[in-house]
């Protein structure tokens, strides 16, 4: 199921990223559409992390060295710079940075409760 997630997440992603291109979204429709997409991602994506999170990446762990983990690091990390550049994650930080301004998201603070 994590992984045909992962399929659905690529296909919502592909979806945003093509309501993303126009220049303003004008009609009601690409409005309701935005809304559905990120309603159903989140939906998805909180279960599904929170299973990563304390099941699967806890088991990876059991399953293999410790030395096996940390190569799987460097892997991964050497697979960035191949994608991004040497600077990539830190330029994409600051790009969803931008984003989380312009949709008034960026402060944290905001969607924390009081008690």
């Amino acid at each position: 199921m994590l992984k045909a997630q992962h399929q659905q997440g690529r296909l919502i992603t592909d979806r945003l990223l093509h309501l993303g291109k126009q220049p303003q979204l004008t009609a009601d429709t690409d409005k309701q559409t935005l809304h559905n997409l990120l309603t159903d991602f989140i939906r998805m994506y909180r279960p599904h992390e929170a299973r990563e999170d304390t099941v699967l990446f806890p088991a990876l762990r059991g399953i293999i060295s410790k030395h096996e983990f940390d190569s799987l690091g460097e892997d991964f990390e050497k697979r960035e710079h191949q994608l991004f550049g040497e600077n990539g994650f830190e330029l994409f930080v600051d790009k969803v940075a931008i984003i989380e301004k312009q949709l008034g998201i960026y402060d944290l603070a905001r969607f924390t409760p009081e008690l």
